[in-house]
């Protein structure tokens, strides 16, 4: 079982925050368990060089299944994810604003949307699967993906606006940053602001920030299990354990202990690992 994170190459710090490889193998498991997935602040590419995952939104209920390349709007529901026996993922985790700089797509269209690379991109990603199945090693990964990555942004970008630098600040501050502070460090009026975040980034920033604070809550839980939950709400700024139930409620549907459960059972559980990236 692997669950690690690398960086990219020079080239694209800009923009990508980290890749992320998951690895599991079910050998003598015949249900496998799913996976709840809580939503992240975060835009993703993902490569399914093995075995695919089926994922099925809890509130509609919509199911997607069989892609090899997909690429996963901003989300802010929770999926259940179903995987094969030799599951292997490469996801590729954007920086804000990157992705729609990438694709010339507006955010919003891509929100709770799981959808299918290959009609996005060049007919080059078909080869990237292959690769990354064929490769010796994680950092021959890294470099197929780098390369494939790279080829995209010489193929031409949209504009790079100081916006993308100052929501990259949302996903590492340990205050609450006011939507004011954000858009006069931006060079805009708060409501020019909310406007082009919503392109760049699918949700108006109030809405991420506050995914941001639930999913380092999640994290920290995970990271700490034995935490008492009012501990963790002060750690994230809420103000009190009631302020962090009321966003479990809203981006999970149950409490955070409820939840917790739920997640305890876990692929990723059976190796004696916790999702804590």
């Amino acid at each position: 079982m692997v669950l690690s994170e690398f960086k990219p190459c020079p080239g694209l710090t800009e923009f990508i925050r980290v890749y992320r490889l998951v690895h599991f193998v079910f050998a003598d498991i015949t249900n496998i368990p799913f996976k709840p997935y809580p939503p992240r602040a975060e835009h993703c590419l993902s490569f399914y060089p093995r075995d695919t995952e089926t994922v099925e939104y809890v509130n509609s209920g919509q199911k997607i299944t069989n892609l090899k390349t997909v690429l996963i709007g901003q989300q802010n529901e929770v999926s259940n994810r179903y995987v094969g026996k030799d599951f292997l993922v490469f996801q590729v985790v954007f920086r804000p604003g990157a992705l729609y700089r990438l694709t010339g797509i507006p955010s919003y269209q891509l929100n709770n949307c799981y959808v299918d690379a290959e009609t996005v991109f060049s007919k080059d990603i078909k080869e990237v699967n292959n690769k990354l199945n064929d490769a010796a090693g994680f950092k021959e990964m890294v470099a197929v993906v780098d390369m494939f990555l790279l080829k995209q942004i010489n193929r031409g970008l949209k504009e790079f606006h100081r916006l993308d630098y100052v929501s990259d600040l949302i996903l590492n501050a340990h205050t609450n940053l006011t939507i004011e502070w954000l858009a006069k460090e931006s060079c805009l009026s708060v409501r020019q602001y909310e406007r082009k975040f919503i392109e760049r980034m699918g949700i108006a920033p109030r809405y991420f920030s506050k995914i941001v604070r639930f999913e380092n809550a999640f994290r920290i839980k995970n990271k700490h299990p034995h935490l008492d939950w009012l501990s963790i709400a002060v750690q994230c700024n809420y103000h009190d354990y009631q302020h962090l139930a009321k966003d479990y409620k809203q981006f999970t549907n149950q409490t955070p202990t409820d939840f917790h459960l739920l997640d305890n059972s876990s692929p990723e559980r059976k190796f004696g690992e916790s999702d804590t990236y």
